[in-house]
Protein backbone atom coordinates (compact mmCIF):
# COMPACT_ATOMS: atom_id res chain seq x y z
CA UNK A 1 0.00 0.00 0.00
CA UNK A 2 1.55 3.77 -0.65
CA UNK A 3 0.18 7.13 0.35
CA UNK A 4 -2.80 7.12 -2.49
CA UNK A 5 -4.38 3.74 -1.14
CA UNK A 6 -7.80 3.94 0.81
CA UNK A 7 -7.49 2.25 4.38
CA UNK A 8 -9.27 -1.31 4.79
CA UNK A 9 -12.70 -1.15 5.25
CA UNK A 10 -13.70 2.65 4.60
CA UNK A 11 -14.91 3.48 1.32
CA UNK A 12 -13.19 6.69 0.22
CA UNK A 13 -13.80 9.06 -2.83
CA UNK A 14 -10.81 10.48 -3.00
CA UNK A 15 -8.20 8.04 -0.86
CA UNK A 16 -4.84 10.26 -1.75
CA UNK A 17 -6.37 12.71 1.08
CA UNK A 18 -6.87 10.69 3.41
CA UNK A 19 -2.97 10.10 3.64
CA UNK A 20 -3.05 6.45 5.37
CA UNK A 21 0.31 5.00 4.81
CA UNK A 22 1.01 0.97 5.15
CA UNK A 23 3.92 -0.34 7.51
CA UNK A 24 5.88 -3.61 8.39
CA UNK A 25 7.24 -3.30 11.66
CA UNK A 26 9.08 -5.66 13.79
CA UNK A 27 7.45 -7.73 16.53
CA UNK A 28 3.98 -7.73 17.81
CA UNK A 29 2.86 -4.90 15.20
CA UNK A 30 4.18 -6.71 12.36
CA UNK A 31 2.28 -9.85 13.48
CA UNK A 32 -1.19 -8.00 13.49
CA UNK A 33 -1.10 -5.51 11.30
CA UNK A 34 0.03 -4.40 8.24
CA UNK A 35 0.03 -1.09 10.19
CA UNK A 36 -1.23 1.53 8.87
CA UNK A 37 -0.48 5.24 10.31
CA UNK A 38 -1.48 8.95 9.12
CA UNK A 39 -0.40 12.21 10.34
CA UNK A 40 -2.92 14.04 11.80
CA UNK A 41 -3.87 17.67 13.43
CA UNK A 42 -3.96 16.37 16.56
CA UNK A 43 -0.68 13.97 16.26
CA UNK A 44 -0.78 10.71 14.54
CA UNK A 45 -3.52 7.92 14.19
CA UNK A 46 -2.84 4.38 13.83
CA UNK A 47 -5.02 1.44 12.15
CA UNK A 48 -5.31 -1.56 10.81
CA UNK A 49 -8.51 -3.51 9.56
CA UNK A 50 -9.59 -6.45 11.95
CA UNK A 51 -9.91 -9.87 10.31
CA UNK A 52 -9.88 -13.44 11.65
CA UNK A 53 -6.32 -13.20 13.18
CA UNK A 54 -7.86 -10.85 15.76
CA UNK A 55 -10.61 -12.52 17.15
CA UNK A 56 -11.28 -14.58 20.55
CA UNK A 57 -13.52 -17.43 20.70
CA UNK A 58 -16.87 -16.22 21.35
CA UNK A 59 -15.57 -14.29 17.74
CA UNK A 60 -14.79 -11.06 18.39
CA UNK A 61 -11.93 -8.91 18.70
CA UNK A 62 -9.38 -9.97 20.82
CA UNK A 63 -9.13 -7.43 24.04
CA UNK A 64 -5.41 -8.16 23.68
CA UNK A 65 -5.56 -6.11 20.02
CA UNK A 66 -7.51 -3.48 20.68
CA UNK A 67 -4.94 -3.12 23.83
CA UNK A 68 -1.88 -3.23 21.49
CA UNK A 69 -2.50 -1.04 18.86
CA UNK A 70 -3.67 1.59 21.43
CA UNK A 71 -0.39 1.15 23.12
CA UNK A 72 1.07 1.49 19.77
CA UNK A 73 -0.54 5.12 19.73
CA UNK A 74 0.26 5.81 22.92
CA UNK A 75 4.04 5.01 22.84
CA UNK A 76 4.25 7.02 19.81
CA UNK A 77 2.85 10.09 20.81
CA UNK A 78 5.01 9.90 24.16
CA UNK A 79 8.05 9.18 21.89
CA UNK A 80 7.39 12.25 19.69
CA UNK A 81 6.57 14.24 22.88
CA UNK A 82 10.13 13.32 24.20
CA UNK A 83 11.65 14.38 20.86
CA UNK A 84 11.71 11.18 19.34
CA UNK A 85 13.94 9.43 22.22
CA UNK A 86 12.79 6.30 24.22
CA UNK A 87 9.41 5.98 26.21
CA UNK A 88 8.54 2.93 28.17
CA UNK A 89 5.28 1.87 29.05
CA UNK A 90 4.94 1.88 33.62
CA UNK A 91 1.27 1.99 33.39
CA UNK A 92 -1.81 1.25 30.93
CA UNK A 93 -5.30 0.99 31.64
CA UNK A 94 -7.67 0.10 29.38
CA UNK A 95 -11.60 0.08 29.27
CA UNK A 96 -13.33 -1.70 26.67
CA UNK A 97 -17.21 0.07 25.72
CA UNK A 98 -18.06 -2.22 22.47
CA UNK A 99 -16.87 -5.72 20.60
CA UNK A 100 -15.61 -5.35 17.31
CA UNK A 101 -16.09 -7.47 14.61
CA UNK A 102 -14.18 -8.52 10.65
CA UNK A 103 -14.23 -6.09 8.11
CA UNK A 104 -14.24 -3.39 10.78
CA UNK A 105 -11.13 -0.56 10.76
CA UNK A 106 -10.15 -0.13 13.86
CA UNK A 107 -8.20 3.57 14.62
CA UNK A 108 -6.24 4.39 17.99
CA UNK A 109 -4.59 7.73 18.72
CA UNK A 110 -3.24 9.22 21.93
CA UNK A 111 -2.30 12.60 23.67
CA UNK A 112 -0.13 13.91 26.11
CA UNK A 113 -2.45 15.25 28.95
CA UNK A 114 0.65 16.18 32.01
CA UNK A 115 4.44 15.47 32.46
CA UNK A 116 6.16 15.57 35.54
CA UNK A 117 10.47 15.29 35.56
CA UNK A 118 10.74 11.69 33.31
CA UNK A 119 6.86 10.91 33.24
CA UNK A 120 4.36 11.67 31.40
CA UNK A 121 0.78 11.33 31.54
CA UNK A 122 -1.77 10.27 28.19
CA UNK A 123 -4.75 9.17 27.25
CA UNK A 124 -5.67 7.07 24.08
CA UNK A 125 -8.88 5.83 22.52
CA UNK A 126 -9.65 3.21 20.19
CA UNK A 127 -12.85 3.84 17.33
CA UNK A 128 -14.59 1.55 15.10
CA UNK A 129 -15.45 4.38 12.31
CA UNK A 130 -17.57 6.72 15.12
CA UNK A 131 -18.40 4.32 17.45
CA UNK A 132 -15.52 4.47 21.14
CA UNK A 133 -14.52 0.81 21.32
CA UNK A 134 -11.87 1.53 23.95
CA UNK A 135 -10.48 4.48 26.11
CA UNK A 136 -6.96 4.62 27.93
CA UNK A 137 -4.73 6.03 30.04
CA UNK A 138 -1.22 5.72 30.24
CA UNK A 139 2.00 6.40 32.41
CA UNK A 140 4.90 6.59 30.61
CA UNK A 141 8.82 7.33 31.66
CA UNK A 142 11.55 8.89 29.25
CA UNK A 143 15.08 6.61 29.22
CA UNK A 144 17.79 7.42 27.70
CA UNK A 145 18.89 5.43 24.93
CA UNK A 146 21.96 4.11 27.23
CA UNK A 147 19.63 2.25 29.59
CA UNK A 148 17.79 0.32 27.10
CA UNK A 149 18.61 -3.51 26.38
CA UNK A 150 21.22 -3.96 23.59
CA UNK A 151 20.67 -6.71 21.25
Amino acid sequence: MNDTEQIPGEPLADSSSQGWREHHPRGLMGTIGPLLSRQEEQGRAFAFQIDERHLNLVGVVHGGTVTALVDQAISTVAWEHNGRSPCLTVQLNITFLRATSPGETLVARGRVTHQTGSMLFLEGEARAGDVLVATAQAIMKRVSPERLPKD
